[in-house]
């Protein structure tokens, strides 16, 4: 390590004792978020790329996050879904205001395997599957009674029967190359420490930032 984050060990022991491992420095952030946020502790902000460079940035919800990668699942055929195909890069943006704190990752995106995502699908509620199925996520909608009316159309398809895994449905895994941790503090002087690697299995390298 190049700097020891000294802010860090005399205000937060707890993040002290973490931050030689930037993952689980976030899961220690994540989980007092979990205690203090109202809603969706594990909301991020996710930044994609179309080929053109072009940005885009919608709110998903992290379901996984180990040395790998941040996981989230989607529809593959909605506009981040095209866009992580064309432009495989992807950032996060995590904001508890609460905490006054946000992590930022940048990495690179591969799919999670059949195996995970089916695994995931099966934990999600009956009516989140059927949705998964009926919506054309991204595509122009007419009124809402034609969702209404997909919705039906696969209720009555599966019936009482398993509802399987949609073929066009399934999760992104972001490979971080940095990981920033940035906390208020008085007067705009604000505590920031970035890891940052070379690739996905590389060693990981600290330094702190000005705010």
């Amino acid at each position: 390590m190049s700097d020891q984050p000294d802010s860090l060990e005399r205000d937060d022991p707890a993040d002290w004792a973490a931050a030689g491992d930037p993952v689980r420095l976030f899961h220690d952030w994540l989980e007092k978020a979990r205690a203090s946020e109202i809603n969706d502790p594990n909301g991020v902000a996710l930044a994609t790329a179309d080929a053109s460079g072009f940005p885009d940035v919608r709110m998903v919800l992290l379901k996984d996050a180990d040395a790998r990668g941040f996981v989230f699942y989607t529809n593959l055929e909605s506009a981040k879904g095209r866009e992580l195909a064309e432009n495989p890069r992807a950032a996060l943006c995590f904001h508890w205001k609460s905490l006054r704190r946000q992590v930022r990752v940048r990495g690179l995106v591969s799919s999670v395997s059949p195996e995970e995502a089916d695994a995931y699908f099966a934990t999600r509620h009956r009516d989140s599957q059927i949705g998964a199925w009926a919506s054309r996520q991204s595509r122009p909608l007419e009124t809402r009674f034609e969702l209404e009316k997909e919705v039906a159309r696969y209720v009555a398809k599966f019936g009482l029967a398993k509802v399987p895994r949609p073929p066009h449905w399934s999760g992104f895994r972001i490979a971080p190359l940095a990981i920033e941790f940035w906390r208020d503090r008085p007067f705009r002087l604000h505590d920031r420490l970035v890891y940052e690697r070379e690739s996905a299995d590389g060693d990981w390298r600290v330094r702190k930032l000005f705010p």
